[in-house]
């Protein structure tokens, strides 16, 4: 347990683990950890018991941002520069065994294939409220057989465009904004064109 660990914790309630945050952290974090730094608020056991029964998504996300976004809205109309921000990071596991989702990603920050947990998130703003309200992991699922070397290799079933797709039509139903914007990545005819016909503008990098 790293004791620079950083949790932000607003309202620390047994009943409600939930807004305990996990900021920042210089090393491996564990349940035991966080109980010590919240002087028994919650057990350990309390906050393993939480992570296991908790489904982690985009829906989870929602649930969580949901009331804060309902109260920026009834402070700034959707037309006061209200964005949605796209964007796909990947977590190196560089000493972690392989599966679906601890695979090799191309890391175009760094020019190079890394192995590790790669994610597309949406991220909602407005003045000084920023968000994650959906997250999509990238599951390599799909096996594709080369001939010339002979060896199997996965993929995933989505392309990262097409979750942020998936994302942008559920976003839709969820809450006003003005602009969508995103890095050259995500610069497709298909995402001007769903971005425009839901109604909102882009600024994307070309």
């Amino acid at each position: 347990m790293a004791e620079k660990a950083c949790y932000l914790h607003p309202r620390p309630d047994s009943a409600h683990p939930e807004t305990i945050q996990l900021v920042s952290s210089t090393g491996p974090t564990t349940a035991t950890g966080l109980s010590r730094l919240l002087d028994g608020t919650l057990s350990h056991d309390q906050i393993t018991r939480w992570l296991s029964s908790m489904a982690l998504g985009s829906p989870g996300l929602w649930r969580a941002a949901k009331p804060v976004i309902r109260q920026a809205e009834a402070q700034h109309k959707a037309e006061e520069f209200v964005v949605l921000l796209v964007d796909d990071s990947i977590l190196e596991k560089a000493h972690t065994d392989a599966n679906e989702l601890i695979c090799t990603h191309y890391d175009l920050s760094q020019q190079r294939f890394v192995k590790g947990l790669n994610f597309v998130s949406l991220l909602y703003q407005t003045g000084e409220v920023a968000l994650p309200i959906g997250a999509e992991l990238v599951a390599k699922t799909v096996p594709v057989f080369n001939a010339k070397t002979q060896q199997t290799s996965y993929q995933s079933a989505f392309t990262k465009n097409e979750y942020v797709q998936q994302m942008l039509r559920v976003a839709q139903q969820q809450g006003a904004y003005r602009y969508l914007l995103a890095d050259s990545w995500y610069t497709s005819a298909e995402n001007m064109t769903l971005v425009r016909a839901l109604g909102h503008d882009f600024i994307f990098a070309l």
